[in-house]
């Protein structure tokens, strides 16, 4: 994919939509993570180059970055940019919008890989309402509900009433 590519100018969005799809690839498909960070960051700085007026497109672009640098263990570095990114989500599409409630999980994961589980709870509780406006069987709703009830059973200091809840939002 990159190869056929490689040529075209460094403004061309096909070549720089190549450079993404390949990052992607070797993260997500070939589960590289390490060889795909470079690529994706690479990927962000020509979004960042040369279509900074995209602000969805270059969000999107960290996030995979954020994602990544999360499943390579870099756990802090992966917490500072998916804020970021969570943030700037809210502040241009909302909190309702399905990209922002995504961009949400993926921060709500870090937070729980860092074992923040008062942030992570809370922020699971936050986006459900959300959520379940995309419907009760919506993978992401589904995902959310499944995140709380791990986090509310897994914390060091868990109570009864929590793994009560999670087991309640299992059930459902």
């Amino acid at each position: 994919c990159w190869k056929t590519y490689l040529g075209r100018p460094e403004r061309d969005w096909v070549r720089s939509g190549a450079l993404e799809m390949l990052g992607n690839a070797l993260w997500k498909g070939g589960k590289q993570p390490e060889e795909a960070l470079p690529v994706l960051e690479a990927s962000v700085a020509l979004r960042r180059r040369y279509w900074s007026h995209d602000i969805q497109g270059f969000l999107g672009a960290q996030s995979s970055v954020g994602s990544c640098l999360e499943a390579i263990g870099r756990h802090d570095e992966s917490l500072v940019l998916t804020r970021e990114v969570y943030a700037r989500k809210v502040a241009t599409c909302g909190v309702s919008h399905v990209s922002t409630i995504l961009f949400g999980y993926n921060l709500t994961v870090t937070l729980i890989s860092l074992g923040r589980w008062d942030e992570s709870t809370a922020l699971l509780r936050d986006l459900l309402p959300a959520a379940s406006a995309l419907g009760s069987d919506h993978k992401l709703t589904l995902n959310l509900k499944e995140n709380l009830a791990y986090a509310l059973s897994t914390q060091p200091d868990y109570t009864r009433e929590g793994l009560l809840e999670a087991e309640t939002i299992l059930q459902d």
